[in-house]
């Protein structure tokens, strides 16, 4: 591959064999939708929760149950999940030519304004994955509560080959 800048990079599925990062089995929907959708050369997925297994791994909000860092994690494992629900769909992730948009949902508490650190976590791994050409535009917001109580939900767009 040959970035933007005519640079040769790393295809993301080697980036993730280098940073010893073995995806788990793409989510399942917990109601009545798809975690994936492609149109054309998009690829939206849904509202992605921080789940390992089929459980919720944090319940709670930021600044009341969890600081800033534990909110990072949660927002990690989201992202990761993004890139099993983009590979179980594509096949690889070396079929991203980008990602377009990231937004993040954080549920907090009406104190807690440290939504972007939580957020980068998630870009954080996308940039890891996919190279610093291919990091989306990206919206965070705090919200009141999220699904299953979970502090952390990813929605994520991105471009694939067609």
């Amino acid at each position: 591959m040959v970035s933007s800048k005519g640079r040769k990079t790393a295809s993301a599925e080697r980036r993730l064999a280098e940073l010893h990062i073995e995806l788990a089995p793409a989510p399942i929907p917990l109601g009545a939708y798809v975690e994936s959708v492609q149109t054309g050369n998009l690829l939206y997925l849904s509202g992605i929760l921080p789940v390992i297994g089929h459980e919720p791994k944090f319940v709670g909000r930021l600044g009341r149950e969890y600081n800033v860092e534990q909110g990072r994690e949660a927002a990690r494992i989201a992202a990761l999940n993004v890139l099993s629900a983009a590979r179980n769909h594509l096949g690889s992730l070396d079929k991203v030519t980008k990602v377009v948009r990231l937004v993040a949902y954080i549920a907090t508490d009406g104190d807690f304004f440290a939504q972007p650190k939580v957020a980068d976590a998630a870009s954080e791994l996308l940039r890891d994955v996919f190279g610093e050409d291919k990091l989306p535009v990206r919206m965070v917001l705090g919200v009141a509560s999220l699904p299953l109580g979970v502090p952390v939900v990813l929605e994520v767009l991105f471009e694939v080959e067609a």
